[in-house]
């Protein structure tokens, strides 16, 4: 499954991963968030690797959990979802905004394998200082450059490199941005 082959997702030892991370991730959506210790160790058993200063706000959907990775200082807002069949990795202060859904899985496009439930999944990276806006769908396979931002509702089909601003479905570049430190409020979004 991890190497994007075909698999079958009601293998025995799949759903167990897999009912242990639908059980963790529904403590961690349901657990007090006054209660910030526990919210973290439970986070950090749910996922595969969390930074320090993460905050990833519930609810939060996963497949697995244990094959995210998620760099220091990134801030997750609520509602994503973060489909794990394959690798997903979130670099460092990242802001993903709120409804984003990351989607490694693929299925066959013949339809008979796909009725026998064959599926497949291919990894997503997300490079540092990245801004998924609110709504973003980033398909299987893409990798998403470092600094770069993708407004609210854009679905990515492909790769993006570094330092860019996409929009649209499917995402395109509409311009290069100039300075890995420009801070352009355009949107009037913050923290979404």
């Amino acid at each position: 499954m991890l190497a994007g082959d075909l698999y079958l997702a009601d293998d025995p030892e799949l759903e167990a991963d897999a009912l242990r991370g639908a059980e963790l991730a529904e403590r961690y959506n349901t657990g007090s968030v006054t209660d910030l210790p526990a919210r973290r160790a439970l986070l950090r058993e749910l996922l595969g690797e969390v930074g320090e200063d993460v905050v990833v706000r519930p609810p939060l959907s996963v497949d697995y959990g244990q094959y995210i990775s998620i760099g220091a200082r990134t801030f997750v807002n609520t509602g994503a979802v973060l489909l794990d069949v394959a690798p997903i990795r979130i670099g460092e202060d990242v802001q993903i905004g709120p409804h984003v859904q990351l989607l490694t899985p693929t299925h066959p496009i013949d339809p008979e394998p796909r009725r026998a439930k064959w599926e497949a999944a291919k990894p997503i990276t997300i490079g540092d200082n990245v801004w998924l806006g609110g709504g973003v769908i980033v398909c299987p396979g893409v990798t998403i450059g470092a600094n770069t931002v993708v407004g609210a509702g854009a679905v990515v089909t492909r790769d993006l490199p570094a330092d860019v601003v996409a929009v649209g479905n499917p995402a395109r570049v509409v311009r290069k941005i100039e300075s890995a430190g420009e801070n352009s409020a355009e949107s009037g979004e913050s923290r979404e």
